[in-house]
């Protein structure tokens, strides 16, 4: 019977468990946005519920009840409680966003994502890492899902190019997206702190193999890290790859005339 149940469960509802310590931001506000719908909805559901019984036809009522032209309170509260709703949506909207937007002087890692159709490219900018000594990079085909390694509980910087048209980088456990625009670079903070391996894909509908544009986040330890930057080097991966390498790596013969 368990094993029959078990069949049966679904995907969790809500949101995804968080993988970086920016998350909670919008985590929080998604939270009290949610409170705050049921507790105005509640008291909506509640009026309607009220005026159907207390206002319901009765035997021997007129055919019609006495009308209302005017009422400046009622007007007045309908119209300023909605702007008043908005208002307090918009201030915590812009705190959770200046939040997980702000970016750190000094970063502990840094890495160089550029989005190509259809697929990814990581640049580990770890040259002036005395433990790594090198760049290094991985380029994601259609066929071969790239896989992107991020240290726990370090600060990392993600900066976004692409090398055709507009992508959006999204990992859903960080809470957080961020467009990835052709000829206009982008960049965020992220401090990863749950180990594990998450998903990460394309947010935006950008061709015909846009499905098939995902990668693999691996979130190590710092010496885990720092072993597969080096990894990759010594593989012949080392130095980086810009935005015109990227689209010959991906497709070699069809990159020329697909990405005009």
């Amino acid at each position: 019977m368990l094993v029959a149940l078990t069949a049966c469960a679904g995907p969790p509802i809500g949101l995804p468990e968080a993988t970086s310590e920016q998350a909670h931001h919008i985590g929080d506000l998604w939270l009290g946005a949610w409170i705050a719908s049921f507790i105005i909805g509640g008291i909506v559901w509640g009026l309607i519920g009220w005026a159907v019984i207390r206002y319901r036809r009765k035997a021997g009522d007129a055919p019609a009840p006495r009308q209302t032209a005017y009422h400046l309170p009622l007007e007045l509260l309908y119209t300023l409680v909605p702007f008043l709703i908005v208002g307090v949506l918009f201030v915590y909207t812009v705190k959770a966003q200046d939040a997980i937007r702000d970016q750190s002087i000094e970063p502990d890692v840094v890495v160089n994502v550029v989005g190509q159709k259809w697929s990814w490219t990581f640049n580990y900018m770890e040259e002036d890492n005395p433990d790594v000594g090198t760049n290094a990079f991985e380029v994601g085909t259609i066929e071969k899902i790239p896989d992107l390694y991020l240290p726990i509980n370090k600060r990392v910087r993600f900066n976004l190019d692409s090398a055709d048209v507009i992508h959006s980088f999204w990992v859903p456990t960080f809470y957080f997206k961020l467009d990835v625009i052709p000829g206009h670079p982008n960049s965020f903070d992220a401090t990863p702190n749950r180990l594990g391996t998450y998903d990460g894909k394309c947010a935006e509908l950008c061709g015909e193999f846009h499905s098939r544009m995902i990668f693999k986040v691996h979130i190590v330890s710092e010496e885990d890290y720092e072993a597969k930057v080096r990894e990759l080097a010594q593989s012949g991966n080392a130095g980086t790859r810009t935005v015109e390498d990227a689209i010959q790596a991906v497709l070699p013969t069809a990159a020329p005339e697909e990405h005009q």
